[in-house]
C-alpha cells in the first residue's frame, strides 16, 4: 500500500519545519508560509509520484487490446512497446519520475504514455 511510506515522509517534513523554525524565530508570516511551502513541496511530489504509479493505467501490457488507450490523432488502439521513464516537474518545481508502459499507435507511429 502506497500510504505506508507517507507517514515517514510527513514526519521528515515536520522535523524539517521544526528545525527551520528554531533557526528563524523571528520569521514573518510570509517567510513562514514560503518555508513551509518549499518544505512541503518535496513531500507533495512524492505523494503525486506514488499515486500516479499506483494507477493501473501505468501498464498498457496488462490491458486487453479493446481496453487499451486510443491514439488521440487517429483513434487506433495503442500497442505496448515496453516501459520507459518519464521525468516531470510539479508546479512547485519538484522532480517526479514515472516508470510506465509506453504505447505506440500502429497506424500513425505516434508514441504515448498512458494517462493516469
Amino acid at each position: 500500500m502506497i500510504e505506508s511510506d507517507w507517514s515517514r515522509v510527513a514526519e521528515g517534513v515536520m522535523l524539517e519545519i521544526r528545525e527551520w523554525r528554531e533557526l528563524h524565530p523571528k520569521a514573518t508570516f510570509t517567510e513562514i508560509e514560503e518555508a513551509i511551502d518549499r518544505l512541503m513541496a518535496k513531500a507533495r511530489a512524492q505523494f503525486i509520484q506514488d499515486v500516479a504509479l499506483a494507477s493501473e493505467a501505468r501498464n498498457i501490457r496488462r490491458e486487453s487490446e479493446a481496453n487499451r488507450p486510443q491514439c488521440p490523432g487517429c483513434g487506433s488502439r495503442l500497442e505496448s512497446r515496453g516501459e520507459a521513464v518519464r521525468r516531470l516537474s510539479t508546479n512547485h518545481g519538484q522532480p517526479v519520475e514515472l516508470r510506465r508502459g509506453r504505447g505506440v499507435c500502429p497506424a500513425c507511429g505516434a508514441g504515448f504514455f498512458p494517462p493516469g
